[in-house]
């Protein structure tokens, strides 16, 4: 069977930025080819992907990651039947415990006044751990719930397991489920995100700041009302994920879903970027270059490429790092495919001046519109739907 597979590439530079900090507050770094690099990873740009896909996709296509899980149960409950609002939290925990996704209830929150009492009664019911449920699996739960309570059945473990196991979201498609309590609900992720990696070796510098205590200062006091640091670094990024659109396909069980969901992720993950000390540092730039390649055999990363750290180099009148960067690139992909063998199907590439030019011959250029409209008509395509 001819497999369809989406590499997506990219190269991104940011400016003096902390967008994903460790246990310290630090930038996250890695060492690479005998060099400290810049990191940020894959979870980090996964959960910025997960949030700009409220821009672009309904919410009924879309999941919660929550241990809050009886709470949003017990909210679908009092809205579907605002009757049983009063008990929509004992209904939510007896449909949660009773399909094997929840095993106690939590404390109740501890709240001063009427409302507390009120919760300390009839708490919502918690998960051990952050449980994925697309919010149309939460709202076929809450209607099983109704039913139940409105007929007197009785709750059937395989069947509320089934509800949590069809209909599942693009983002559960694309990045899985793992359900220790019930194996049977785990989904296998389509897309893979690699930490993305500065192509150079980096070093954090520290940012000594002070503020003004504005009271002091309007009754002429000299000194800092606070000091601090924070470390920060910047970088020209080698970013990668790949997309199983067979897995995808598998998952989702519709092409038209299918091509959505690649559309969607392909958008999402160009644009978007982790939140990290962003108004610190307002750091939200676009990519020099995106290159997605289509394969048939396996995913390449091609981060092999950078394996030697890039180092400024001049680009005609100018210096920098991201044209020394694409060419590295451009040479690697080349070899990698030439010497395996095994070239790419199909490409596109998105790129953002002469610097990254070189990337050009190795794909159909368009602007990223264009390019995610194409991907999408071969995805399409492949999959044996019309265009």
């Amino acid at each position: 069977m001819t497999r369809t597979i989406l590499d997506v590439h990219i190269l991104h530079t940011l400016p003096p930025s902390n967008i994903n900090r460790d246990d310290s507050g630090s930038p996250k770094t890695a060492t690479y080819g005998g060099v400290r690099r810049a990191r940020v990873s894959s979870q980090a740009w996964k959960r910025a992907v997960r949030l700009a896909f409220g821009r672009t996709l309904d919410d009924s296509q879309l999941g919660e990651r929550t241990k809050r899980v009886g709470e949003a149960i017990a909210a679908r409950i009092a809205d579907l039947d605002p009757e049983l609002k009063d008990r929509a939290s004992a209904l939510a925990a007896e449909v949660l415990k009773s399909a094997g996704l929840v095993k106690k209830e939590a404390a109740a929150k501890k709240e001063a006044g009427k409302k507390g009492k009120e919760m300390a009664q009839n708490p919502d019911v918690e998960s051990s751990y952050l449980l994925f449920l697309s919010h149309r699996q939460q709202e076929n739960l809450a209607r099983a719930a109704i039913e139940a309570e409105r007929t007197g059945a009785k709750l059937d473990a395989k069947q509320l397991q089934k509800l949590a196991d069809t209909d599942h979201s693009i983002d559960i498609a694309m990045f899985g489920r793992m359900l220790a309590d019930v194996p049977d609900l785990n989904v296998d992720a389509a897309v893979q995100v690699a930490h993305a990696l500065s192509v150079h070796a980096v070093d954090n510098e520290f940012d000594y700041y002070t503020a003004v205590d504005d009271r002091k200062h309007d009754n002429q006091e000299t000194g800092a009302g606070m000091i601090g640091t924070i470390e920060f670094n910047s970088a020209t990024l080698y970013r990668y994920a790949t997309i199983d659109v067979d897995r995808l396909h598998d998952t989702l069980g519709d092409a038209a879903a299918t091509r959505e969901a690649v559309e969607a992720f392909l958008h999402a993950f160009v644009t978007s970027m982790p939140s990290g000390k962003r108004n610190t540092f307002a750091n939200g730039t676009r990519p020099d270059a995106v290159m997605v390649r289509l394969r048939d055999t396996q995913p390449v990363n091609l981060v092999g490429a950078f394996e030697e750290p890039v180092r400024e180099r001049q680009f005609g009148d100018r210096s920098g790092m991201v044209g020394e960067a694409a060419r590295k690139l451009a040479e690697h992909t080349t070899e990698v495919e030439k010497m395996y063998g095994d070239p790419a199907v199909a490409a596109w590439v998105t790129h953002v001046g002469s610097r990254t030019a070189v990337l050009a011959p190795l794909g159909e250029v368009l602007p990223l519109p264009g390019l995610v409209s194409a991907v999408g008509t071969t995805v399409a395509g492949r999959l044996g739907t019309p265009a």
